[in-house]
């Protein structure tokens, strides 16, 4: 249903709500600011980029999202994609990307596949969010150390080499305030957990660093002078060229966009008892990326950490989001010249307590535990996004995950000939009640008989040399059929037809007569030879094998 969760979940709606609402929204909106900076910085771009991407995508993603406490905004799994897309192609080339994801996203939920991304295995999602994990800490080595590097280079290993040639840069003062922040994030939520840590290590930090006059690199030194004004319509040449060119690194922010989005909108479901509209929030992310992207922000995604502490502080409906957004757009407006005094260290250890907490550990200590399968789709995923590209994660995921599931149903699909199956009961029927029962072979199917599986059916096939007058193939099982099953089924009718042998299919489930219906199967093969039960079964064999006996045609 493409109506916003805004429209329709305000009924009964009390005052009391509204004040926790209110409430909620400057705590989030406080856990955003320092978060919104840093995601910025690290992608490539400005630090005030990042606030507009918070105030524009949080505010429509809560007003015409379909969830209702779902928080829009930049998060670290954007971080590499953005800091390649500006590499390359700079900010005109990011404004254009983000927007055509905007449009990509609107479709895919106009077109409902919001129920389609959890078709995407859990080991390809965890491999690359972990791998973003990782990349991310690796970026922020630099500035957690105070490093004299001009430019770190964007590939993993010879980002590790710089850093290890460099070693002897380290800016002792630049380290200590980096420590500390760590420290001060880790350890305030004992002392206090309704005000978020990363503010206080600013807060803490940054006045250290000015009343010590310590000798570190602050976002002012780096950006100069911070615009505090509203985000203007960013215009820059576009053309078909360029869109031509950012058309992967667009659908991969709209992949990524719609994959945090729903997964965050499944775990705020599990704590309000909610029940998100997948396909209007689809919609919903669409448009805060393409509104995002026209007024010079980056990529917008549902935020799970925020998401989360909105439900903790007591925010139930979008309205908390839009006070969000409200809240960043005052103190961007009021407080932007003391930004530029935040070190840069400190924003480098935001975004490694952020990475750690990206990442989904646990899973190494699985891996031995874990299905082969699932560990080498984890592991491939993982290690692709490390030292290649995000992009070429997914897609190689993706394929090695479909090709090792079609392996799983192959190797589960069984094809064999029934000789005194006495576990079998319509065998033992058959074999009781036929007159002639040496005339007859009893074959049977069983799980999905598609192309992957069809090789184990050519065998047989080729195997039945000996002549019965009768072949009956017995498919209760069978879950599917594809077009190669269907070919295979074929080339078994033209051998019973050289062979002078009667088929008979037996217990074949609806859907799958239906699909044999539509290529033509039925009426070649006779619907009298489509048994539904054992007893339809063994009249239609006795009265085949009487036809034989006297030389007639069935």
């Amino acid at each position: 249903m493409l109506v916003p969760k805004l429209f329709t979940c305000m009924k009964g709606y009390t005052k009391e709500q509204f004040i926790k609402e209110i409430i909620a929204g400057f705590i989030v909106a406080v856990i955003a600011l320092p978060l919104s900076i840093a995601l910025a910085i690290a992608s490539g771009v400005s630090p005030e980029k990042g606030l507009y991407t918070a105030i524009i995508g949080g505010f429509i993603v809560s007003f015409f999202g379909g969830s209702r406490v779902q928080i829009g905004g930049p998060t670290g799994a954007f971080i590499i994609i953005v800091y390649g897309i500006v590499q390359k192609y700079g900010i005109t080339g990011l404004t254009v990307a983000t927007m055509m994801a905007g449009v990509f996203l609107i479709i895919m939920g106009i077109f409902k596949f919001g129920h389609a991304i959890k078709y995407i295995p859990y080991p390809i999602t965890t491999g690359f969010t972990s791998g973003i994990a990782v990349c991310i800490f690796s970026t922020q080595i630099k500035d957690l150390f105070g490093l004299s590097i001009q430019t770190v280079t964007a590939q993993f290993i010879p980002k590790w080499a710089s850093y290890i040639s460099h070693a002897n840069t380290i800016n002792l003062q630049a380290t200590f305030i980096g420590i500390l922040s760590i420290a001060i994030i880790l350890l305030w939520p004992k002392i206090n957990k309704k005000v978020p840590g990363t503010l206080i290590a600013l807060i803490v930090t940054t006045l250290i660093t000015i009343f010590f006059k310590l000798n570190i690199e602050t976002i002012g030194s780096r950006f100069g002078n911070i615009s505090s004004k509203l985000p203007t319509i960013a215009v820059h040449n576009i053309n078909m060229s360029m869109i031509n060119e950012l058309m992967l690194p667009a659908i991969t922010i709209a992949i990524l966009a719609a994959i945090e989005s729903l997964l965050s909108a499944v775990v705020a479901d599990g704590m309000i008892g909610g029940n998100h509209r997948s396909n209007m929030e689809l919609v919903a992310e669409g448009l805060a990326n393409l509104f995002s992207g026209l007024f010079g922000g980056i990529p917008v995604t549902g935020a799970i950490a925020r998401t989360a502490a909105n439900v903790k502080n007591g925010g139930r409906t979008p309205i908390t989001g839009i006070f969000h957004a409200v809240f960043l757009l005052l103190i961007m407006m009021l407080f932007m010249p003391c930004v530029k005094l935040v070190p840069m260290t400190s924003l480098a250890a935001i975004l490694i307590v952020v990475s750690y907490n990206m990442g989904d550990w646990k899973v190494f200590k699985r891996l031995k535990r874990a299905p082969k399968s699932d560990a080498v789709v984890f592991l491939i995923s993982f290690f692709l996004t490390v030292l290649l590209d995000l992009v070429v994660a997914i897609g190689i995921g993706v394929v090695v995950a479909s090709f090792l599931f079609m392996k799983r149903m192959a190797d589960y699909a069984e094809v064999k000939c029934l000789v005194n199956e006495e576990d079998d009961e319509d065998y033992m029927q058959l074999i009781n009640k036929i007159e002639k029962p040496d005339e007859i072979s009893f074959y049977e199917i069983k799980g999905p008989f598609f192309f992957a599986a069809a090789s184990k059916f050519v065998g047989v096939t080729k195997g039945l040399k000996e002549k019965h007058n009768v072949l009956i193939l017995k498919m209760s099982k069978v879950s599917t059929i594809d077009a190669t099953g269907y070919h295979e089924l074929e080339n078994l009718y033209e051998i019973c037809k050289n062979q002078n042998t009667e088929l008979i299919i037996l217990k074949l489930k609806n859907p799958m007569f239906k699909v044999l219906e539509k290529y033509g199967y039925t009426k070649k093969l006779g619907k009298k030879n489509f048994c539904n039960s054992i007893e339809t079964a063994i009249d239609r064999t006795n009265y085949l094998l009487s036809l034989k006996t006297d030389g007639g045609v069935a």
